[in-house]
């Protein structure tokens, strides 16, 4: 296991990062002396890796967290200290193989270049044109990205030397495996208010009144900001806006592939090096050897691979004809295309489709004066912004411009309204009374300012206002409250005399169930536990609404053989010894490093972080 283990690595090391380093970046601003930001004993640190490195790690960061990044941002989460880091490690690694004398042969090399997926034509062979297009587009050379190759295979053989000798240990793996798989079997019930020995009372004014006190927050208005507001969206002046119908015309023509659609078919092309492969694969299939799939999968491809989704007559040139001609099912050629003869299966007859201007209208039309009235609302903008700055009320404004005045009693919580825009909200959440308005524009191409009259501190609600919500959380806490103690009290019956049904006629059985069990109905952690009782024990489990009573009724541990303990067995197994692994590695590294001689050009790094910003 230790071996796959370090080949599972090993793996992630060689071919985990051939391609990240293709993402091109262009290290501008710096002197076309400068190459390095430094060494690592005899290994230089290229700034290309640097800056393509840095670039990868930002990009990946911006798609997780769906926002774009600054560069002070990038610098305070760490991201460019731990890219050098990163290289560091990298480059004493390359050191340490260059000077015990591993390296990788031209064969080696060369293998996996072609192996790999990015330089793979159609038809899954290595293609020679597509493999120095690709690192012409990412600045590299053929010899560049080949030593990164042989470095990166080095590399491996370096880790492998390091790790191979690692003894597998499974004693920590089994141990979690049989905790995992125990299982446990019970009964339980939740209780409801007919389990009550008498029913909820109405609450009197002295509780109410104490029950307020204790829970003065759950009944406290927020802070209330009473807002005054001029403003003027596209949605507004929507109805006074007139569309003419040669701009209709002109957007139905522009989005024409939308409206008119030719018949088309649903098509898959496999392509083959030659006419006579094509027509020998052809052969097998109508002669019932062998079927269209088949043949794909002797390609090496999938069927993902080949799929031309729909697609018109005319965008299959020679095959056209025969492919429109043939029935769903049929597989016509070889016929000659681009990337050489190929074979075509026809899926399905998609008939042609078309809307003309009229049914279309009504959408194009809203679309056409929404843009017109955006346009219309911006237009008017600068003006706005210049009678604001020049000492204009919103009530000027309201009455000099196409401005709307309105007022809004707002909260944290409104959504109503222009509180359905988040610019709305950011700014009166944010304002002050002293505040002189700002014009601010929402997403939609609308404008606002806005002036806020008054801020109302969170002040409790009088009870006299809030009488019905304050009996109602009373009643519920009193029902959670009493159905907790009567669950006690029956789980200590069921306890004393082993009878679960005499108090509960309807339970619910569990058999066998491990620790990653699930129960519907019930709370979190319900059956974690049940693992913690023991055998014929009865307990009373809080619910949000109330409370279960359960019973553990039987516990059995994990078979060796079950097929999932030992699944989960190997699999803990296998992550245990990576984790060991990976560790070991690390340590080599780091002691590595303490040997190694690192040079670092200070001014370089900061030159390719100034490109960032």
């Amino acid at each position: 296991m230790a071996k796959n283990s370090a080949k599972t690595v090993a793996t992630w090391v060689i071919l985990g990062l051939l391609f990240f380093g293709l993402i091109g970046f262009g290290a501008t601003g710096l002197s076309g002396n400068v190459r390095t930001l430094g060494s690592v004993g005899e290994k230089e640190i290229a700034i290309q890796d640097y800056a393509r490195e840095l670039n990868r790690q930002i990009n990946q960061l911006q798609q997780q967290t769906g926002q774009t990044l600054t560069f002070s941002e990038v610098e305070q989460f760490g991201i460019d200290r731990m890219v050098l880091s990163s290289l560091i490690s990298r480059r004493t690694l390359d050191n340490e193989a260059a000077e015990l004398g591993l390296s990788a042969g031209d064969g080696r090399v060369a293998a996996e270049v072609r192996a790999s997926p990015a330089f793979q034509g159609l038809d899954g062979s290595f293609d020679r044109e597509g493999y120095k297009f690709a690192l012409d587009r990412n600045g590299l050379t053929e010899g560049e990205y080949e030593s990164e190759i042989r470095e990166q295979l080095a590399r491996g053989l370096l880790q492998r030397a390091v790790v191979a000798a690692i003894p597998e240990s499974d004693t920590y793996a089994d141990v979690i495996a049989a905790y995992l798989g125990e299982t446990r079997s019970f009964v339980w019930a939740e209780l409801d208010e007919d389990d009550l020995a008498e029913p909820i009372p109405e609450p009197t004014d002295a509780e109410l009144q104490a029950y307020y006190e204790a829970n003065l927050d759950a009944f406290t208005r927020p802070e209330t900001r009473e807002i005054t507001y001029a403003a003027l969206t596209p949605d507004m002046i929507l109805d006074d806006v007139e569309v003419d119908r040669a701009d209709l015309q002109a957007l139905y023509d522009e989005r024409i592939d939308d409206y008119v659609r030719p018949e088309r078919r649903l098509v898959e092309r496999l392509i083959f090096p030659d006419e006579d492969a094509a027509a020998a694969a052809l052969a097998r299939i109508e002669s019932g050897e062998s079927d269209f799939d088949s043949e794909v999968r002797a390609r090496g491809l999938d069927l993902a691979d080949i799929d031309l989704g729909d697609v018109a007559q005319d965008r299959l040139g020679a095959a056209g004809e025969a492919v429109f001609a043939a029935r769903p099912g049929d597989v016509v050629g070889p016929h000659p295309t681009d990337l050489g003869p190929a074979l075509f299966r026809m899926n399905a007859v998609l008939p042609a489709q078309e809307v003309p201007l009229e049914e279309a209208e009504a959408d194009l039309r809203v679309e056409l004066a929404a843009d017109v009235a955006r346009r219309r609302v911006q237009s008017v903008g600068e003006e706005i912004a210049d009678l604001i700055a020049g000492g204009a009320t919103l009530e000027d404004l309201s009455e000099r411009t196409d401005l709307e005045l309105g007022t809004l009693t707002y909260t944290d919580d409104s959504r109503d309204g222009l509180a359905a825009y988040a610019a709305f909200r950011a700014e009166a959440a944010s304002a002050r009374p002293e505040d002189f308005p700002e014009l601010v524009e929402l997403e939609d191409g609308g404008i606002f300012a806005l002036r806020v009259d008054e801020v109302r501190e969170p002040a409790p609600i009088p009870l006299e206002e809030t009488r019905e919500a304050v009996a109602a959380a009373w009643r519920e806490a009193q029902r959670s409250e009493r159905l907790l103690a009567r669950a006690e009290e029956m789980a200590a019956t069921i306890e004393e005399t082993g009878r679960f049904t005499d108090q509960m006629p309807a339970p619910i059985a569990e058999i066998g169930v491990d620790r990653r069990a699930v129960i519907g109905g019930t709370p979190p952690g319900f059956v974690a536990q049940v693992f913690e009782m023991e055998e014929g024990e009865a307990r009373a489990v809080e619910t949000e609404s109330g409370a279960i009573v359960v019973q553990l009724r039987g516990t059995r541990a994990a078979y060796p053989d079950n097929a999932r303990v030992a699944a989960d067995a190997a699999t803990l197994a296998e992550r245990a010894q990576g984790g060991v692994v990976q560790d070991i590695f690390d340590v080599f590294t780091r002691a590595v490093q303490t040997s190694t001689e690192v040079r670092l050009d200070q001014s370089a790094v900061e030159a390719v972080n100034a490109t960032f910003r």
